[in-house]
């Protein structure tokens, strides 16, 4: 059982408080994902040929947290996080793990992310846009395109975490 509270969305509720919920609880349930893992069984690749892992899924949505709040939406100049070589234009990393990658690591660094987009987002209305591919982009479509960034990815990770573990469901 987890010990990550994750509170069902409001049913009857404004807009962006509905689209807030929805994007916390996916947020969660990918932390919910994670919980009880060690660095080694958080490291372990899906299927061969497959490096795809739970650390790694964890640093890539840090990655996206950055480049749709920070970089799209506030106009920051922030470099990628785990490939600070990479285009920061390009497609969103971080799902290769350095040797020294720790599971407690790419959690905090994607909580800290998280922080930086909600303060980024308390002051402006859905219809605040920020800049991509050359074009406005409002708050109300950024948080639509992460609510399903998250549910197609925490998808792979109920996967990976069966794999691991045998836990399913949340």
């Amino acid at each position: 059982m987890s010990t990550v509270e994750r509170p069902l969305p409001p049913l009857n509720a404004d807009e962006r408080t509905t689209l807030e919920s929805w994007l916390d609880f996916h947020r969660t349930t990918l932390a919910i994902k994670c919980e009880g893992l060690d660095n080694e069984q958080a490291a372990a690749a899906s299927v061969p040929p497959s490096p795809f892992t739970l650390t790694g899924l964890v640093q890539h949505m840090a990655e996206v947290e950055r480049n749709w709040f920070r970089r799209v939406f506030a106009g920051e100049q922030a470099p990628p996080i785990y490939d600070p070589q990479a285009d920061p234009d390009g497609p969103d990393g971080g799902f290769d793990l350095a040797e020294s990658a720790m599971l407690g690591g790419a959690l905090a660094t994607w909580r800290e992310e998280i922080a930086r987009a909600r303060e980024h987002c308390a002051a402006h209305t859905l219809t605040d846009t920020g800049r991509f591919m050359g074009q406005d982009v409002s708050l109300r479509w950024i948080y639509v395109h992460m609510i399903e960034e998250y549910a197609r990815h925490n998808g792979h990770a109920d996967l990976l975490r069966e794999r691991i573990d045998g836990a399913t469901g949340v």
